[in-house]
């Protein structure tokens, strides 16, 4: 996680100096935290899988979307921005702004060398706390890494992840599936 920016928000504070703000800001426990910028080899990565999956996705219910939509999790005061987010059911919005998605169905987070420990912990238990969130994915930007978390139906969670740029990326519970090669190319 970054450096705060300041001290002892709350998150109706936050929303409204985000809202009004040129940079993205990560919110937790009454922190503000600046978010960096991301690489071409990031970006590549999102952009192929936001491509496949809209195609997958179009004429569906399910929805998905990039960096640009927060997601709020109520429990442990989280507001942040996923790589990539699909919505299964109707999206809820935290307001009438509908800028701060609360029912995630798919996480993907893209890892960089910054923030990659964040993603890989303490950022995935804070995302647990959402009772809609069924898989969370990520993505190494750096070497072919794939690690893929599924909600099983007592709660717990399986961990499954390759190296091989061969394997297929599956998303269950959207009927999703491409290959890595598909996702890593242009990188």
């Amino acid at each position: 996680m970054a450096q705060p920016v300041e001290k002892y928000y709350t998150g109706q504070a936050y929303l409204a100096l985000e809202r009004s703000s040129e940079d993205k800001h990560e919110y937790y426990k009454g922190e503000i935290f600046a978010m960096g910028g991301a690489s071409f080899k990031h970006n590549v990565l999102q952009v192929n899988l936001l491509v496949k999956l809209g195609i997958h996705l179009s004429g569906k219910s399910f929805r998905p979307f990039g960096s640009d939509l927060r997601i709020h999790v109520p429990k442990n005061t989280l507001y942040t921005y996923s790589d990539v987010v699909v919505v299964c059911d109707e999206p809820q919005f935290e307001d009438d702004s509908f800028d701060t998605l609360l029912n995630p169905a798919v996480i993907v987070e893209i890892l960089s060398p910054s923030t990659a420990n964040y993603d890989k912990s303490a950022k995935f238990e804070l995302y647990c706390d959402l009772p809609s969130l069924q898989e969370y994915i990520l993505i190494d930007s750096v070497t072919v890494h794939f690690v893929h978390y599924t909600k099983n139906i007592d709660g717990t969670w399986h961990l499954a992840e390759t190296r091989d740029i061969g394997e297929q990326l599956v998303i269950s519970c959207i009927g999703f599936q491409t290959s890595l090669s598909s996702i890593y190319a242009g990188k």
